[in-house]
This record gives C-alpha cells, structure tokens and sequence, in this order.
C-alpha cells in the first residue's frame, strides 16, 4: 500500500529538512537494478542488498530514503546518497 498522501505532506528529509515526494516507478527501477548488481550502498557506506517496492527522495533528489513495510525509514544513515549514481 502506498503511502497515505497526508501523511507525504507533512514528512520530510531528517538532515536537510526538504520536503520528500514519492521515488518515480522509472527511478525505482534503476535503484532496483543497481542493488541486484550490488553497487548501492546507504551513507553510513552499507551495501544495500533488497530491492525496494517503494522510496522516497528528497525535493532536491539527492538522498533516497527506504520505504520498508509501508513505513518509511528516515534515518540519517539508511538514506541512499544519489551521487553514487551516473544520471540519476
């Protein structure tokens, strides 16, 4: 189940404090695609190892937070850092 949208409003980024927006189904795809080949890792430098149903990204897209269970996990050093990737 998708995060509710009410609840989208009022959440955002623990660090940065900008708003976060729900992760497009082409940008999860190359998430996805990036963890099966075991490149993805969170900012704390962990290799990210499940794919992801749904994330989150920030309003300037330039850390992923996890949705797991349909909770969101916004802590500071489960984000995904985008910079690891080309094009994103």
């Amino acid at each position: 189940m998708p995060i509710d949208g009410k609840l989208l409003e009022i959440l955002c980024c623990p660090v940065s404090k900008t708003p976060l927006t729900r992760l497009s189904a082409r940008r999860l795809k190359f998430l996805n695609q990036a963890i099966a080949d075991g490149t993805v890792q969170t900012v704390r430098g962990e290799t990210v190892s499940q794919s992801l149903r749904e994330a989150l990204v920030t309003e300037d897209s330039k850390v992923i937070y996890p949705v797991i269970d349909d909770i969101p996990v916004l802590l500071e050093d489960r984000g995904i850092g985008t910079t690891q990737f080309q094009d994103f």
